[in-house]
């Protein structure tokens, strides 16, 4: 199914709420970096015929569950039941990996492969992306299942993210779990797996994913058609393992926003104000709302490397920004300096995400962050 069936091809040019901006869908990811582990955890249990029909896939955002839940899906519906001959059972499969030319990948790429369903959030009548997975996302499976099953038998079905389901939802999937349809693998995707139900979770067998190294992580930008700053290191320290988040930093600038609210940091206790003053007013230009969540989390980022340069007494390795364990080791000479750094961080991220729920204007939020920011330098 894979939407295709049931989209116009028009719809597929909208942005999709399972693919990060500026990079390329999952499915068009052939290679995966750095989760080798999880990948021989699932052909384990595929080799051993003891495959789950319900798999949960975790980890922090943007390290590359997606593609792999996709890299599954290509590999169940290109392999056929293993069946034993005359000279034994056939040896085991020792990769997910599926010649790019098969015609199961083919079909995948084009979204014309029958045996699968992948489930994101949807637009509404008016056009407008939803914010969660609604329960019709999730009963269109009904009809998916009850189409005759494709060669070999096998379905698949992808929800990305699980954890953007609503309640109506969850319980539509969990009696799907419960009662799963013969050779269905149900693959979600989770970067919160508190979120979702206790009964989901236990249904599942879990695969855990980890951050991605310096060196997996650039593979793996470089695979994205991504253009590497020539100072790495920083974008590996503020990315911290996620491919994901390393190409938002990389397309709306996130490594200069850095370095500059570093510099802001680094005039403190006094405050630089003409320039703080620049920085909050360009996460209020027009078109700039991407920017402004940008500026948001990184404010969050600063504070938490602040807290644990207190705490242990030394500033996180490597820089995020040219300068910045200077800044961090002054500011946060001391243990009791790191906990008001810690106390900081959860109050300014509870008012800031206050102050965005009830649109507060993103100039004054930014502004309020960092005049907090300075009264605590000043302690």
């Amino acid at each position: 199914m894979s939407r295709a069936p049931t989209k116009a091809k028009a719809d597929e040019d909208l942005p999709r709420a399972d693919q990060a901006p500026g990079a390329p869908h999952p499915r068009e990811t052939l290679q995966l970096f750095g989760q080798e582990q999880a990948e021989q955890d699932f052909l384990t249990a595929f080799n051993s015929n003891r495959l789950h029909h319900g798999w949960l896939l975790t980890g922090p955002q943007g390290i590359g569950k997606a593609t792999l839940a996709w890299r599954i899906a290509r590999f169940l519906l290109a392999t056929p039941p293993a069946e034993e001959g005359l000279f034994g059972a056939p040896p085991p499969v020792t990769s997910l990996a599926i010649d790019p030319e098969h015609p199961v990948a083919h079909r995948i790429q084009a979204l014309a492969e029958p045996g699968l369903a992948a489930i994101s959030r949807s637009y509404n009548d008016k056009g407008k992306l939803r914010d969660q997975i609604v329960v019709d996302d999730i009963r269109k499976l009904n009809r998916f299942f009850g189409l005759s099953a494709t060669d070999g038998g096998r379905r698949v079905v992808i929800v990305d993210a699980a954890d953007d389901m609503n309640t109506s939802a969850a319980n539509a999937l969990l009696k799907m779990l419960e009662e799963p349809p013969a050779r269905t693998t149900i693959l979600l995707i989770s970067h919160q797996p508190s979120r979702l139900l206790p009964t989901i979770r236990s249904r599942c067998r879990t695969l855990r994913l980890g951050a991605l190294s310096p060196d997996d992580m650039r593979a793996a930008l470089t695979q994205a058609g991504a253009e590497l700053p020539e100072e790495t290191t920083h974008l590996a320290a503020l990315a911290a393992g996620s491919v994901g988040a390393a190409l938002r930093l990389l397309n709306l600038g996130g490594l200069k926003i850095y370095a500059e609210l570093i510099q802001i940091l680094g005039t403190m206790p006094r405050l630089d104000r003409q320039r703080a003053m620049a920085l909050a007013e360009a996460s209020a230009q027009r078109g700039a709302a991407e920017k402004f969540e940008l500026l948001l989390t990184l404010i969050e980022v600063a504070l938490s490397r602040l807290a644990r340069t207190g705490a242990t007494g030394q500033a996180p390795q490597p820089e995020a920004a040219r300068g910045e364990a200077e800044v961090l080791s002054r500011l946060a000479a001391t243990p009791q300096r790191g906990l008001a750094w810690a106390d900081l961080s959860a109050e300014a991220t509870a008012r800031a995400r206050h102050g965005q729920a009830v649109n507060l204007d993103p100039a004054s939020l930014v502004l309020d962050t960092v005049f907090k920011m300075q009264e605590t330098a000043s302690r």
